[in-house]
């Protein structure tokens, strides 16, 4: 251990096992495509996760696959993009999907294997403004099947009745899409290993709650930089249940013991600072140049409370699962697929439809609360407007109740072309000089 170091650091034992689920789940895709009886989807399962259970169909997502783009290889990220902007699609379009559109239009990947062309598209309902939009270009690429779903939301008063109605949108689009993709390709979808499955996904979702209130210790076992290596297994990038439970259930008990022995994330860590939505994945070693200062980044709403089900408990200082209203069955009754898909939709969202508003201001200032953050680093990003709406009020908020807070300008964060990498590191040094803080180390 350094002479500066407050806390023994040690590196993830579990990140090789980590980086091998990943290239995994990579593979299974390219196999997908290799393979005449296997069906690959573009887009999201959703709150439902309906992709484990059609035997012979592989999912992938854009926001993922183009985040891993700009991180590897900015050469060939910008390669992807301009193959895009080329064809008209300006840079106010979120990174992820310019990275993955320019993939189809070159037609060959990074390792220049052959593009995976999709069978179907399924794109993400409404978190962010695109998400919708970019099924569009898959089908327009080749003839392939398109489904969009509606996820009503409301801004008011909380109103029981009106919950119930826009679930049941939500619950009709979902079984029209299962029953649609069922009747085209001529596939099953198992319902009885879905219904099986409700209760492994809860304790997955427990694990992640778990991992929040570890990391509220001081020093912190784990930062946002480690914690992007493992929130998406499972979730953006699909895994078999059987894997995904024995790879969390580990990274737990390592978690665990590295918060009981004090091993740090930041062996001199003296200050904690938060996001809000990702980070510029081309540039993250800006996290390991605020070490330099003992600044750890202890995470954000995108990696540890991204679906809206977690609330942090003033009584009892911890993060727990937002409690919600009961759904009409319990999980034991639960007997047909539409039962299923009801309950998963009230766990995932129905503790109540006001999202916007609650996730902008509530629990921005709850996740600041909950792990002592001195200050919080709030990206304006060009494009893809979601990932920026009321950041400013936000901003605002926090800086009410005590923390110090920055922001800086780029287009995406998939996209390096509009941050200027040196002007951000000197906002990062007066800053934190302004803090009355100085380098460490």
């Amino acid at each position: 251990m350094a002479t500066n170091q407050l806390w023994e650091t040690k590196p993830l034992e579990i990140w090789d096992r980590a980086k091998a689920l990943r290239a995994y789940w990579q593979q299974s895709i390219d196999d997908s495509a290799a393979d005449e009886k296997k069906l690959l989807a573009h887009g999201n399962t959703g709150d439902v996760g309906w992709r484990d259970y059609f035997s012979n169909l592989n999912i992938i997502e854009d926001n993922p696959v183009g985040a891993m783009m700009a991180s590897v290889s900015d050469e060939f990220s910008r390669k992807a993009r301009l193959a895009s902007e080329v064809r008209g699609w300006g840079r106010e379009i979120c990174g992820y999907v310019q990275n993955c559109w320019g993939v189809q239009f070159l037609g060959y990947q990074q390792d220049n294997s052959v593009f995976p062309y999709r069978d179907m598209s399924v794109p993400f309902t409404d978190p962010c403004d695109q998400h919708t939009k970019r099924g569009q270009q898959c089908m327009d690429l080749s003839p392939i099947p398109r489904w969009g779903g509606d996820w009503p939301m409301y801004l008011g008063p909380d109103d029981p009745a009106r919950d119930k109605e826009l679930i049941e949108t939500r619950v009709w689009c979902t079984l029209k899409i299962i029953a649609d993709i069922e009747r085209i390709f001529d596939t099953e979808f198992d319902d009885q290993r879905f219904i099986d499955d409700i209760k492994f996904h809860r304790e997955m979702s427990d694990h992640g709650i778990r991992i929040m209130n570890l990391m509220t210790r001081y020093p912190s076992p784990l930062s946002q930089k480690d914690l992007y290596s493992f929130y998406t297994l499972g979730g953006l990038t699909r895994l078999p249940p059987e894997i995904l439970g024995d790879f969390w259930k580990a990274l737990i008990d390592e978690i665990q013991w590295r918060a009981d022995n004090q091993i740090a994330a930041v062996g001199n860590e003296r200050y904690r600072w938060m996001e809000a939505h990702p980070s510029p994945w081309h540039f993250l070693k800006y996290m390991r140049y605020m070490e330099h200062y003992g600044a750890v980044c202890i995470g954000s709403q995108y990696s540890q409370m991204m679906a809206g089900s977690v609330s942090w408990n003033r009584e009892t200082k911890e993060f727990e699962r937002r409690k919600i209203r009961e759904p009409e069955k319990p999980a034991a009754d639960i007997k047909t697929r539409e039962d299923a898909v009801r309950y998963v939709l009230r766990e995932a969202r129905g503790h109540r439809f006001k999202d916007d508003e609650y996730f902008r201001k509530n629990e921005i200032t709850d996740f600041a609360e909950g792990f002592g953050v001195q200050g919080a680093i709030m990206a304006l990003w060009r494009g893809g407007v979601g990932c920026t709406l009321t950041r400013k009020e936000q901003g605002l908020r926090l800086s009410e109740m005590g923390v110090r807070v920055l922001h800086y300008e780029g287009s995406q964060p998939g996209d390096r072309t509009d941050l200027d990498e040196h002007r951000f590191l000197d906002q990062l040094d007066v800053w934190m000089e302004s803090q009355g803080l100085r380098k460490i180390s």
